[in-house]
């Protein structure tokens, strides 16, 4: 399997990115040039999944840095400041956006000079690119181990090679699983309403192979009952003390699947992993009311009828079988001081 690369950083100063709006039916490569763009590419969710998110908002201040005009160091380096913060709040629930700025604010903050400050700058955000590839494989190998062979998947929304440099995250359990020899099914819920799972997740796969059918959300619980779901594998965007936070519906599948005594598993890297915080204190993104209001452009709720459109949900610990990481597989309840040093799995 030759994985995809999400987002990259080119020589001359430009981001590229595959437009994830356009799939299944384009695949278009984005050379973003400027702060506003890539803003502009997060929040119309051209980028999109929590690992992707914090490539591109490292990425983002290594941009930022070069396209700064200031020669005044003080002042080069609270513009500097203003611009990693903008990225950071362009999106507000996934903690790697914020992370993977912070990751290059802080090695650009070292330098010694604007030139310094710039090559600090994208040395870090090439490391989180880095590192990334390398946690993904490593949570697939902890992962695949787990699941038995044969056995069919559920998973929700795109946690695949799309939403991460490459490989994936709760995708990437699938493809080190094949790699292993063992024979893997999904089920992709086509997670709506802007259909991450039918577009995304269904698009990958079959690019890569691996056998996946897509099904309507509501249709999970039925195929649970029938015996036709083995375990279900999420990513997450957040994971706070308490809670995962993933795309809504997840903690619909967490209640079914315990119901059911289905495993429910969680694979996120390390990064995505929040100990400062409680679900309570997180922001949900609420996104638009076109989003729900219509489809291919035809409206499907009357107007003046109002919608909600919560983009997450918290699913509390207690329904997680295990956490896949890059650091091993964990059982909850977790111990964040073992989870913060690397230490074994389970």
């Amino acid at each position: 399997m030759k994985p995809l690369q999400t987002i990259n950083w080119e020589e001359g100063g430009t981001i590229s990115f595959i437009d994830q709006t356009q799939l299944p039916n384009s695949f278009r490569i984005v050379r973003c040039r400027s702060v506003e763009r890539l803003i502009m590419a997060i929040r119309r969710l051209e980028i999109r999944g929590a690992p992707a998110l914090g490539i591109a908002g490292a990425l983002g201040v290594a941009l930022a840095s070069r396209t700064i005009r200031e020669r005044d160091d003080s002042k080069y380096l609270d513009m500097l400041r203003t611009e990693a913060e903008r990225i950071a709040q362009s999106r507000p629930t996934a903690v790697n956006l914020s992370w993977g700025v912070r990751q290059a604010l802080d090695a650009a903050m070292q330098g010694t000079s604007i030139s310094d400050i710039r090559i600090r700058a994208l040395e870090a955000a090439l490391r989180v690119a880095e590192d990334d590839a390398r946690s993904c494989h490593a949570l697939g190998e902890y992962g695949a181990i787990l699941l038995p062979d044969p056995c069919t998947v559920l998973t929700h929304c795109n946690a695949g090679a799309l939403a991460c440099r490459e490989w994936g995250t709760a995708l990437g359990v699938v493809r080190s699983a094949v790699e292993q020899g063992k024979e893997v099914r999904v089920l992709a819920c086509e997670t709506r309403p802007l259909l991450q799972g039918a577009r995304l997740t269904a698009w990958e796969l079959f690019r890569d192979g691996i056998p996946v059918t897509v099904i309507p959300d509501s249709s999970a619980a039925l195929l649970m009952m029938q015996k036709e779901i083995d375990v279900v594998i999420v990513g997450a965007d957040r994971v706070t003390r308490d809670a995962v936070f993933n795309k809504v519906g997840t903690y619909m599948h967490a209640l079914c699947a315990r119901h059911h005594c289905i495993p429910f598993y969680v694979a996120a890297p390390l990064s995505t992993f929040d100990p400062m915080h409680r679900a309570a204190e997180i922001t949900i993104e609420e996104r638009g009311r076109e989003e729900v209001a219509s489809f291919c452009r035809v409206p499907t709720v009357p107007d003046g009828v109002p919608v909600r459109n919560p983009a997450f949900d918290a699913t509390p610990h207690e329904l997680v079988t295990a956490f896949f990481t890059d650091a091993g597989a964990f059982r909850p309840p977790l111990e964040w001081d073992l989870l913060s040093t690397g230490g074994p799995g389970t």
